[in-house]
């Protein structure tokens, strides 16, 4: 039997109308939803017909991508698709620790709410931006960036692509020499500077909610942002990952290769979007990559699953 993993989508992979379908199909996922309105009224209707402007926000980018992510891995889990572990990037993270079990679901939904609000009042005093470098190494990017004093690589994504983040006027001058060493610079489609020390205040303040937040050790194995490894299993070690998440760098392609290491095979991103699928495939070309975001991907996920 193969091993699988769920990936859960991260912050930017956000659209109008995500969720829509998997709900209106999902008795699972539609009670995904359900948790969320109730907790947060009008989740749903973010989702399913928020404006891209809307969604592009913090504060709404984060529950909603949130109830999309957990909603599509429900969808799989009731047509029998149990993952041997699972991993989020960035965002994710928060998603795939209530789909593991360490949250609570109305728990989880919760803390992904105060993160949202946590973050986004970081970026309000700190400011920032962030943009993915390609076509150049890991070591040349770090090299680059430390010439400048704010800005900072974050994530660590795949071969030849590190997403990096920083005071405004500072990332743009970075850019610049990248593109000068032959690289390409995207913006990234996110209100702050994620991942850097422009959101230790953040940081902070989650360290305080998760004093009142109840974890507990996951029944999935998940994979930290932080470290690349296995979340510990003692609660001050899953709440210090959890806060810690949020201020340092994502190291997703050390967390994909560790995954295949340990005999993971499929890997399955549970969101909106296609991002991570896309980083699967340029760290491990031989795995087998799919996505679940709508019925339409539920359904071609479950045929190629039947398929193996």
């Amino acid at each position: 039997m193969k091993k699988i993993a769920f990936l859960f989508s991260g912050q930017g992979a956000q659209y109008p109308g995500m969720g829509q379908s998997l709900s209106e199909n999902s008795a699972a996922a539609k009670a995904v939803f359900a948790v969320a309105d109730a907790q947060r009224p009008g989740t749903s209707a973010q989702c399913f017909s928020g404006t891209k402007e809307e969604l592009n926000q913090t504060i709404n980018t984060q529950p909603c991508v949130y109830a999309v992510d957990l909603a599509a891995a429900r969808a799989l889990q009731e047509n029998g698709i149990e993952p041997d572990c699972v991993a989020g990037f960035s965002l994710g993270e928060i998603a795939a620790l209530t789909f593991a079990g360490t949250f609570e679901e109305a728990a989880g939904f919760d803390f992904v709410c105060h993160r949202a609000r946590f973050m986004s009042e970081a970026t309000e005093k700190t400011g920032g931006s962030m943009a993915a470098i390609l076509k150049l190494s890991n070591e040349k990017v770090n090299e680059l960036a430390a010439a400048y004093d704010k800005v900072f690589p974050v994530n660590y994504n795949c071969p030849g692509q590190v997403s990096c983040a920083g005071d405004k006027e500072q990332l743009d001058a970075f850019c610049k020499d990248c593109k000068a060493n032959g690289a390409r610079a995207v913006p990234l489609a996110v209100s702050g500077a994620f991942h850097s020390p422009f959101m230790d205040p953040a940081a902070e303040s989650l360290k305080k909610q998760l004093e009142n937040t109840p974890v507990r050790p996951a029944v999935t194995p998940i994979y930290s942002n932080k470290t690349a490894a296995l979340y510990p299993a003692e609660e001050a070690g899953i709440r210090e990952n959890i806060a810690d998440q949020v201020n340092h760098p994502v190291r997703w392609q050390e967390t994909l290769e560790a995954m295949w290491e340990n005999g993971v095979t499929v890997f399955i991103e549970c969101g909106p979007g296609k991002t991570l699928t896309g980083l699967v495939k340029k760290t491990l070309p031989q795995a087998v990559a799919c996505r679940v975001e709508d019925a339409d991907t539920l359904k071609e996920t479950l045929d190629t699953l039947a398929s193996l």
